[in-house]
């Protein structure tokens, strides 16, 4: 199938604004990402391109961001598997946390080794936020716990959850896409304990959980958190990523609205995670 690359300039050149443009040009057809400097490249299948779209999409950005944009049409190939073998590299996390995918074989085995193969879904462990969750999961106790992971991705930390002796996980993303290569990456790590939900915080229902990850943005998270905690158990953890060290205050003005005690956070690159117990 024909590709179309649109190449996105953003100004300012920040990661909130490429991953919030990324996560609404998924909803119009685009399939994979490249954040670049200057801004963020984007594929779609050549037959689902509009410029129409494109240009209502940024006139409904929610932020205040000038952005312009150029296209051009690639020669047909795999490009999942392009994409797979070239953009996706092994990574590890700790010491104790390998990331590969099925086409980067490890070296050695680590003693949580974990294959994704990402197709076009957010979570390898290249990004800040998810490497920050990543190093929290290593360093807890989740054996016999609950988990609950929100805005999967590829699973990676419910995959990790799981491995870390977690008893039960549910994993849940509002992006079809992601939900499906959740489930294959699930399988491909022979884990047989994890439920994948296709849906928002309206699918949490009356479970509870001891421990929550919640790696999406800062404006879900702030609309969420009274949802979340009326799943979480008391003395249950909930560790939140996907926003800068600056809404720190009014993330944890939040949590504790809620009755939650603020523990700590974790910073890589202005990125951050906040830990909270119940």
């Amino acid at each position: 199938m024909k590709y179309i690359q649109v190449q996105f300039v953003c100004d300012p050149d920040r990661e909130m604004v490429k991953d919030v443009l990324a996560a609404m040009l998924a909803d119009i057809g685009f399939e994979t990402f490249e954040q670049v400097v200057g801004g963020l490249d984007a594929y779609l299948p050549a037959p689902l391109f509009s410029a129409k779209k494109i240009a209502e999409l940024l006139a409904a950005l929610p932020l205040e961001a000038h952005i312009s944009w150029k296209h051009h049409e690639l020669e047909d190939k795999n490009w999942n598997e392009e994409w797979e073998k070239h953009y996706f590299k092994p990574i590890m996390i700790g010491d104790d946390c390998f990331i590969h995918s099925s086409f980067h074989l490890p070296e050695k085995q680590a003693r949580y080794n974990i294959t994704i193969d990402p197709k076009m879904a957010f979570g390898t462990g290249h990004h800040q936020t998810t490497g920050l969750i990543l190093k929290e999961i290593l360093s807890m106790d989740l054996q016999g716990k609950s988990v609950l992971d929100m805005g999967c991705g590829t699973a990676v930390l419910a995959i990790l959850a799981s491995m870390k002796g977690a008893d039960s996980v549910t994993a849940i993303d509002i992006d079809e896409w992601a939900c499906n290569n959740a489930r294959e990456n699930v399988q491909l790590n022979g884990i047989d304990n994890i439920s994948v939900l296709s849906g928002g915080a309206e699918l949490l229902g009356n479970r509870t959980f001891d421990v929550i990850f919640a790696n999406i943005n800062r404006n879900v998270l702030l609309q969420d958190i009274p949802m979340y905690d009326s799943v979480l158990k008391e003395g249950g953890r909930i560790i939140m990523s996907g926003f800068y060290e600056e809404d720190i205050p009014v993330i944890r003005i939040k949590g504790e609205e809620a009755g939650w005690h603020y523990q700590s956070f974790a910073e890589m690159n202005q990125w951050v995670s906040v830990t909270f117990v119940k």
